[in-house]
């Protein structure tokens, strides 16, 4: 296996939006780590399955069409029952409590007709232009890139992630672990029977967004069983997380593919298990305008 760092510092640039974003610098530590990638790896699963609030703020950067979109937006979320509520910078807002609204979220879309709607959060309409669904707001997108399961494929990607260094962001040292995947590459796939979206993206650990993209299909589309399908054989070719030491929760996931950048989060204002009024997550709070 080829080392993961080479020399006293590494430096990752996106790849494909040169300017638009800001460098990751890595530096190694020196003595050896006080860390081990297996100690990191099982303190944020452990951070992240322990979470029973979490306010934060999220700055998101996603290739939609071979295009930037960025959006930031404010979250706040319970868990067992999960309840969420998201408002990005555009005044939408998303409210979705477990067992209520027969399931869909309430959405305010913040422009005409300015009413709210009940929509389906792993609908074509709450999934355009965007990578992942609200129902995986906070960390659980992070968490499945480092999960193994009886349906997964092939494991090695998730195997991949090592720690490299330290480096600064947000004004503090993080933890970096970091996945190089250079056999990253789409490959064929014949679909089974029973088959969706959703099973395809988590046999090859994928994400749904890329079989829909590359496949040309809609959300919540049906797979005839024996449709040959292109989809890729990881999440990416490269992957930098970055880790608060404090906290053990992510501050930064960043993810390359074969085309550069495929999706970027920055993590702010990350308030862990403090608790979270209830009336907070009620369509008729004061500044809500559900």
């Amino acid at each position: 296996m080829r080392p993961f760092l080479t020399g006293s510092v590494f430096t990752f640039r996106l790849a494909g939006v040169a300017g638009a974003l800001a460098a990751v610098t890595v530096a190694a530590t020196s003595p050896p780590p006080a860390i081990t990638t297996e100690q990191l790896t099982a303190r944020m699963s452990a951070a992240i399955e322990g979470l029973k609030y979490l306010r934060c703020t999220v700055k998101a950067q996603e290739r939609i069409g071979g295009n930037i979109n960025q959006a930031r937006s404010i979250m706040k979320l319970t868990y067992k029952p999960l309840r969420i509520y998201i408002k990005n910078q555009k005044g939408v807002e998303v409210l979705w409590l477990q067992g209520q609204n027969d399931g869909d979220a309430w959405v305010y879309p913040a422009s005409f007709p300015y009413v709210t709607l009940s929509l389906d959060p792993n609908g074509k309409l709450m999934r355009s232009n965007q990578h992942h669904t609200a129902l995986q707001a906070g960390f659980g997108t992070i968490s499945d890139l480092l999960r193994n399961t009886g349906l997964r494929q092939d494991n090695s990607y998730s195997r991949s992630f090592r720690y490299v260094g330290d480096t600064t962001l947000q004004g503090r040292t993080g933890y970096v672990l970091r996945s190089d995947y250079p056999q990253f590459r789409y490959v064929s796939y014949k679909a089974g029977k029973n088959e969706t979206i959703e099973t395809v993206a988590e046999r090859f650990g994928c994400g749904a967004y890329r079989v829909v993209e590359r496949n040309n299909l809609s959300i919540g589309e049906k797979i005839p069983e024996g449709k040959v399908l292109q989809v890729p054989n990881a999440y990416g070719r490269r992957t930098v997380l970055c880790v608060d030491p404090k906290t053990y929760l992510p501050m930064l996931v960043q993810v390359n593919d074969d085309k550069g950048l495929f999706e970027r989060f920055e993590f702010q204002d990350v308030v862990p298990n403090q608790p979270i009024p209830l009336e907070e997550f009620s369509k008729d709070y004061k500044g809500y305008k559900f």
